[in-house]
């Protein structure tokens, strides 16, 4: 390669190889960049991320993401009509790992906190396993969580049980109008992927495939074994409608029950909490505040009574190539957790030069 096609590689923040420009190329460069910028603003504009459109428009915002949501949690009632099989159980505690994972591993510690890095590829599926959990797009997700480590229980928080009450740091939060646009400045370093923006765009459609799968998983499970006792309207209650408002309410724990119930082990700014209950219903992700302490550490279970389930998958991930540069948790902090809570608390001991919380990757 001669010296005026001289390559520039670049990574991004999660580890994907980026399109190789050449050094006389840069009026291409500069006009790819200017491309780039006209794209996020469209997706702005088609997005409402600037909150632009009109007063009667935003005051109605926040109530249509309550109709499907809604709908859901009554279509729950439909167990007694469509019975239940050991089939159908198995699909729901399925279709929950997978998603929970998505959102827990990819979702929250990748994307939010990039506490990991994956190629580019696999951030895709990451991305498409957590919007099928229903619970809008990666863009919308991240730049609220962002939001949320910015302002941890203090004015500026999308959800705390201490500014907004257990319910509306739980559930309210969701329907208020100030938090349906995107905050698109929060998440530029996703935003410059064309797949996430469409996918952050058309989020609904994951989980409408999500459910038509199912349904038709149901169907062909039903016609081809009998003996499964399943059918197209089971498989679908519970694969998906019962899954995924179990889903809901086990992410939403951690906004309310891991900010009011359980143990502190670090001095942290906010009223976070380990719950060995949400933990278990999370992945791994109750351990509250381990994470506001070390925020963008890909580990949140500190002991060994712990159980950190994403953090594992992470780990399998990283055997098999996918992921790579797991930021760690600081060895005296494992070290303190296994000695048990008295010697954890003693958080003065640790080196200010360890702290992860700097407002880049989302402060506690």
């Amino acid at each position: 390669m001669g010296a005026d096609r001289f390559a520039l590689s670049t990574t991004s923040t999660y580890g994907c190889e980026v399109t190789t420009t050449a050094v006389s190329d840069r009026p291409l460069v500069r006009q790819r960049e200017r491309m780039a910028g006209m794209s996020l603003a469209r997706h702005a504009a088609r997005s409402d991320l600037s909150g632009g459109r009109g007063p009667k428009t935003r005051r109605w915002s926040g109530l249509k993401p309550g109709i499907p949501f809604v709908l859901l949690h009554v279509a729950c009632v439909a167990v007694v009509l469509v019975g239940v099989s050991p089939v159908a159980i198995g699909v729901a505690a399925f279709t929950y790992v997978t998603r929970a994972f998505g959102i827990t591993a990819f979702y929250h510690r990748c994307f939010s906190h990039r506490a990991f890095k994956v190629p580019r590829p696999v951030q895709l599926v990451g991305a498409v396993l957590g919007a099928a959990a229903a619970q809008r797009g990666p863009l919308w997700w991240v730049a609220h969580h962002r939001e949320h480590h910015r302002y941890t229980d203090r004015p500026g928080d999308p959800h705390s049980p201490r500014n907004d009450g257990l319910l509306g740091a739980h559930l309210l939060w969701l329907f208020d109008a100030k938090n349906q646009p995107t905050r698109l400045h929060n998440v530029t370093d996703l935003a410059k992927f064309r797949e996430m923006r469409l996918l952050d765009r058309y989020h609904h459609l994951v989980p409408v495939t999500t459910a038509v799968a199912t349904f038709g998983l149901g169907a062909l499970l039903g016609d081809l074994w009998p003996s499964l006792h399943t059918s197209a309207w089971q498989m679908l209650v519970w694969g998906f409608v019962v899954s995924t408002v179990l889903l809901y309410h086990s992410t939403f724990a951690v906004n309310s029950l891991a900010h009011r119930f359980g143990q502190r082990r670090f001095a942290t700014r906010d009223d976070s909490r380990n719950n060995w209950l949400v933990s278990l219903l999370t992945l791994g992700e109750g351990w509250h505040n381990n994470h506001h302490r070390f925020p963008a550490c890909a580990r949140q279970g500190l002991s060994r009574t712990e159980l950190d389930p994403t953090w594992l998958g992470i780990r399998v991930l990283a055997a098999l190539g996918l992921a790579h540069d797991l930021r760690p948790v600081p060895s005296w902090a494992v070290q303190a957790a296994r000695q048990g809570p008295a010697t954890a608390n003693a958080e003065l001991q640790a080196p200010p030069a360890i702290r992860t919380d700097s407002p880049a990757l989302g402060p506690s």
